[in-house]
């Protein structure tokens, strides 16, 4: 068994896969339309879906925004170089929410960036 996508609802689905594909570097899989269900699905991921965990970005035609609620925490991405990477998605327009830094109690180091539905990405910097 393996984990092969989580979902994510979003409110404006151009906006969100430039956010996914330009400023975190994903590429876009897949995309097909639901005409009679009013809703897209677009899948993005930095691999195959053969062989990598991706999002499924979820639009529903008739509806533009959602609450975030206060069960889900982050999706989290491994870099090599977390201040580079950091000053290339700021670069690029993404909002870097937590700087990097130690994670409290802990030396891992970590920021988080949030996407334009307010998700939260956390990266950590993988030796």
């Amino acid at each position: 068994m393996r984990i092969l996508h989580t979902m994510l609802r979003v409110g404006d689905l151009e906006r969100s896969l430039r956010f996914y594909t330009e400023v975190l570097g994903m590429r876009l899989l897949r995309r097909k339309d639901y005409p009679e269900g009013r809703f897209t699905l677009a899948f993005v991921g930095y691999g195959e879906e053969s062989e990598h965990a991706v999002l499924e970005l979820t639009y529903n035609w008739d509806v533009d925004r959602y609450d975030l609620g206060n069960g889900f925490g982050h999706i989290a991405i491994g870099v090599e170089d977390i201040h580079a990477t950091c000053e290339a998605i700021r670069a690029r327009g993404g909002k870097i929410v937590r700087e990097p830094g130690p994670m409290k109690h802990g030396s891992t180091v970590i920021a988080f960036v949030e996407d334009p539905d307010g998700y939260r990405i956390e990266l950590i910097e993988r030796p």
